[in-house]
């Protein structure tokens, strides 16, 4: 294995293990506005993904390219259905009429 490669999982899991321990100490009450920072971060992965599946040459490049611009528009889908989801929960009920 190349240094490189090595370098860039132990980026990973680093990143990995940083992001979970910030996330699971954010209040509910921010969960929404983070989510929608989250959203504007993951459309610019969509952005790299693309440039990185058209810069790639080869099969393996192509699929790869792929997958993460498939990854990366269904989390962005996802995360915006979350945050309507959670707006929602603000938001008042009509009074009834009797």
């Amino acid at each position: 294995m190349s240094e490189e490669f090595i370098q860039g999982i132990v980026v990973f899991v680093l990143a990995a293990f940083v992001g979970f321990e910030v996330i699971s100490k954010v209040p509910a009450t921010l969960h929404t506005p983070l989510m929608s920072g989250a959203n504007a971060i993951s459309g610019i992965t969509i952005v790299g993904a693309l440039i990185a599946a058209g810069l790639g040459e080869g099969t393996v490049a192509a699929i790869l390219g792929f997958l993460a611009v498939t990854f990366a528009t269904i989390n962005v889908v996802g995360g915006f259905l979350v945050t309507d989801r959670m707006l929602e929960m603000f938001k008042r009920k009509p009074a009834k009429r009797e």
